[in-house]
């Protein structure tokens, strides 16, 4: 199974680059995929490439999701 996560662009060192904050994590991902991402975006992130941009609104629904998901496993 393959997990593409939301993650928004705090930091971009070269156009080809950003970091990304993964819930606290910093990770730095390929950018070669999207076009236009620039900081304050949120893009999908699987194995170290953003594959899209993704809608704030729609990011928020997915961590929340995860969020939700993470904690059913707690228990």
């Amino acid at each position: 199974m393959c997990l593409a996560i939301p993650a928004r662009i705090v930091e971009m060192p070269n156009p080809e680059n950003a970091i990304v904050d993964l819930g606290g994590v910093r990770k730095e991902v390929s950018l070669a995929l999207v076009e236009d991402a620039a900081v304050g975006d949120y893009v999908i992130v699987h194995v170290g490439y953003a594959l899209q941009k993704l809608d704030p609104e729609e990011a928020r629904k997915t961590l929340e999701l995860f969020a939700e998901m993470g904690a059913l496993g707690t228990a």
